[in-house]
């Protein structure tokens, strides 16, 4: 069967050629000027001998050149992989070589990375001297063009045929690289088919609509902005709000201005807004949170709801590796807080011991979360033995430990590779963080084990504390002690300015551990 996951870009621009996709900064992108736009880019990459199949590496922030790249590259038929902006040279240079990428784009101030990785990897390809060609997309007051490079705008040079390539459905549309929180990054091979799937059905769990403005902060190089935020809008003819990254002042500036309606984050993100002064900007259009990437607590929910009257926050499931939307709480009236949902249509979940056997429901049954169905990637590119390690028996072992209950409804509670296990007993950091959150003082919270030579593992709080706010170690590990069983509280607390986090705001307890 062929299908090109660009259709939906053109379909929407058939319905409402004249309509806004995106409001940046300094633009406004209609669906007419993204399909024509997106269609050059397409023509261009094909005269420059790319064929179908070939990759094309895309680090951008939140721009309109993003989703016209996106587009172009699916239109040709060519295969997208978006890259974080914030690599350094030689990480740019291991994703080039390790996704054979042919082109890379970048943006101007991060453009001597770029250049430094693309030169690094075309060395090591046996490319013409210069390396991996790169383009380069203008920011006012960075050179646009620096030595070595071209111009983005070559791009949008070349005529609009119109022409979609006619890629199978299983044909790999993006190469979405995975953070390597756990060894070097792997690339999952997500389809034509696989993408176009996750946004239909979950626009329609979602009940989006037409008119929905949603903000979009959520890196797009990220499977959860991506998958979920993108390609939803577009399919279902959205409008996007685009932020190239999450501060305070300007999230609230384009929510206000542009009458945003849905706000997608992770939960680092909610804190931030829970916690900023809102009293000056005008929110009240926005009527739905989503959360995902991370467990949101549920006094955060509370809170946030109490906050913003009207707004309800619903939270969801994935991995970039089922393209995003697993499990979702489709509504308030369905949800319940604390759970991640129930699988979405075409999605299979379930709980599973070490030895892949299904756990029966219930909190006193926590195991290891298997899906299977459409969303499910095609595998990591070029790696068949982290493939076959991954996907056992058609399923895909997530890493992550929860359980379901007796109505279907899915419950994390911790990465299995974050599990503290004290004196043999399992501690779930989740459980210790979702208690560190209601303490009045606090606005972030994490918790990992530390080695210890007597109980194996020792509970460790890493904390950031409410502007103006006061506690101290004792005071705060006296807190969880009165709300949880002995073996659980953390014994030792550490106080930070602000807990680290990667792109997408969620917290890298990784780097806390070391």
């Amino acid at each position: 069967m062929t299908f090109n996951l660009a259709t939906i870009l053109r379909e929407s621009r058939h319905a409402s050629p004249g309509k806004p996709l995106c409001h940046s900064r300094d633009k406004t992108l209609t669906y007419e000027q993204a399909d024509e736009d997106s269609g050059r880019v397409a023509a261009a990459l094909l005269a420059l001998g790319l064929e179908r199949g070939d990759r094309v590496a895309v680090q951008l922030p939140n721009l309109p050149e993003f989703l016209l790249c996106y587009f172009g590259i699916l239109k040709a038929g060519l295969i997208m992989v978006p890259l974080n902006p914030l690599l350094k040279g030689h990480e740019i240079a291991y994703h080039l070589r390790d996704s054979g990428s042919r082109i890379l784009v970048a943006c101007a101030p991060l453009a001597a990375e770029a250049v430094a990785g693309a030169e690094e990897a075309g060395e090591n390809a046996g490319e013409k001297a210069g390396g991996i060609p790169v383009y380069i997309v203008d920011v006012p007051g960075f050179d646009a063009t620096p030595t070595g490079t071209h111009a983005f705008s070559e791009l949008l040079n070349a005529t609009d045929t119109g022409d979609i390539a006619p890629t199978n459905a299983d044909d790999t549309a993006v190469v979405l690289y995975t953070s390597g929180t756990t060894g070097k990054p792997k690339g999952a091979e997500l389809t034509h088919f696989q993408l176009f799937m996750n946004c239909t059905v979950s626009g329609e769990l979602f009940g989006i609509r037409p008119d929905d403005v949603t903000l979009a902060v959520l890196p797009l190089f990220h499977v959860f902005g991506l998958s979920s935020v993108l390609n939803v809008a577009v399919r279902f003819g959205g409008t996007m709000a685009l932020v190239p990254r999450f501060e305070t002042t300007p999230v609230l500036e384009m929510m206000e201005k542009h009458r945003c309606t849905i706000f997608s984050g992770v939960p680092t993100m909610f804190f931030a807004l829970l916690h900023a002064d809102t009293s000056e900007h005008d929110l009240s259009a926005l009527r739905v949170g989503c959360s995902g990437g991370a467990a949101i607590p549920g006094e955060v929910i509370r809170a946030f709801e109490e906050k913003f009257p009207g707004v309800v926050i619903l939270e969801g499931y994935g991995l970039s590796e089922s393209a995003s939307t697993t499990t979702f709480n489709i509504s308030a009236e369905q949800r319940r807080v604390g759970s991640i949902g129930k699988s979405v249509w075409g999605i299979e979940t379930r709980v599973v011991d070490d030895a892949d056997r299904t756990l029966p429901p219930g909190p006193g049954h926590v195991g290891e979360i298997v899906i299977r169905g459409h969303n499910m990637m095609k595998g990591y590119w070029n790696n068949p033995e982290a493939t076959a390690e991954a996907v056992r028996d058609g399923w895909f072992h997530t890493g992550d430990l929860g359980y379901a209950d007796e109505d279907g409804y899915f419950y994390i509670v911790d990465r299995k590779k974050d599990l503290v296990i004290r004196g043999g007993f399992n501690v779930y950091p989740r459980e210790v963080e979702e208690v560190l959150y209601t303490h009045p003082a606090i606005a972030e919270a994490a918790v990992v084990g530390r080695a210890d030579e007597r109980l194996g593992e020792e509970v460790v709080a890493y904390v950031a504390l409410k502007a103006g706010a006061q506690a101290d170690e004792q005071d705060v590990i006296a807190f969880c002690k009165d709300r949880m069983a002995a073996y659980k509280y953390p014994r030792e607390v550490k106080f930070l300015s602000a807990l680290p986090t990667g792109p997408t705001g969620k917290i890298l307890k990784k780097e806390l551990r070391t």
